[in-house]
């Protein structure tokens, strides 16, 4: 029964311990669930009424407890935590897998000739400026000339690592040419992702206590907060990037692979998808989770003081920041 379900289930917060390493592997398991991206907008919708309501403690009739967690996760993977929009589609964290899976699978087969990489690294810049932009942190609104200058900007740098390195491994064995399309995402993502959220760094972002009320915004949080989103996103594209290249450098020599060689894009992607899954989305998202902290005694002196004046309790605020 609806009234039997209790009203202090904290859905504020991850259902699973965010304090162990599982906890967090399963939570973003759920956020990043492909079939998400399958929900229709009624189905949407339906878990964001059941989330909101439940908040303000209305209980939907026949409403258990797995239904409400499952009602919270497809909230979270289509709804952003600070403004509460709705995302665009293939900037969501459910559409990680299949559009990793596919463009990712396409850089490591083109990189032979200078057309396809310009191409591929185009697409590829052009999908992480979209969830760059998805999954920013805080609510400040971001300009279309800053959304065009970060996009230039990453893009830019992205082909010019890829073509410099791709003329300086001519001489050099093949299989090293096969990781010229990391170095140029990981050029990239220090690019395009500091530029696509400057505006956090100059107005900040909204920092919490641990019950989730607002104490601010911070612009030292959200430094710690691009660091973080950098490193993962460099540290999620190590697997994908990285062993792919070595399994396919081992096939294309096998006499089914020559025979067939268009079957070395699908084959590529399909590793990319299994290292996505089994090892960069579970331990890189684990390993930072999207909800961050840092001690009051690192944030701006005048929010230190505003907090300590009026909470002079709280040591530790929270943050989103970002994916």
């Amino acid at each position: 029964m609806s009234g039997d379900l209790p009203l202090n289930i904290n859905i504020k917060e991850p259902r699973w311990d965010q304090g162990t390493f599982m906890g967090r592997a399963q939570h973003f398991f759920m956020v990043t669930d492909p079939r998400n991206v399958l929900l229709s907008s009624e189905v949407l919708e339906d878990a964001r009424a059941t989330v909101e309501n439940y908040r303000l403690g209305i209980l939907k009739p026949g409403l258990t407890e797995d239904q409400l967690w499952r009602a919270k996760y497809i909230y979270d993977s289509a709804f952003h935590p600070d403004t509460g929009e709705k995302m665009l589609l293939v900037g969501r964290m459910s559409a990680q897998v299949p559009m990793n899976m596919t463009i990712t699978g396409c850089m490591l087969t083109f990189y032979r000739t200078t057309p396809a990489v310009v191409f591929w690294q185009w697409v590829n810049q052009s999908f992480n400026a979209i969830v760059n932009y998805t999954n920013r942190s805080g609510d400040a609104a971001i300009t279309m000339n800053q959304l065009g200058a970060a996009y230039v900007s990453a893009t830019t740098g992205a082909v010019v690592t890829a073509l410099g390195l791709k003329s300086l491994t001519k001489h050099l064995p093949a299989i090293m040419g096969r990781f010229v399309p990391f170095a140029a995402v990981a050029a990239a993502n220090c690019i395009n992702i500091p530029f696509m959220r400057q505006r956090e760094l100059k107005c900040g972002i909204p920092v919490t206590d641990a019950e989730g009320k607002r104490l601010g915004e911070s612009s030292k949080a959200a430094q710690q907060a691009i660091v973080q989103v950098v490193v993962s996103r460099i540290g999620m594209a190590v697997p994908a990037m990285a062993i792919p290249p070595v399994i396919m450098n081992a096939l294309e020599k096998k006499a089914f692979m020559k025979r067939f060689p268009v079957l070395n894009a699908p084959v590529q992607a399909l590793f990319v998808c299994y290292t996505l899954l089994v090892f960069a989305t579970p331990l890189c998202c684990a390993l930072f989770p999207q909800k961050s902290s840092m001690k009051v005694s690192s944030l701006e002196p005048e929010l230190q003081e505003s907090i300590r004046q009026s909470n002079p309790n709280i040591t530790t605020v929270y943050f989103n920041k970002g994916l």
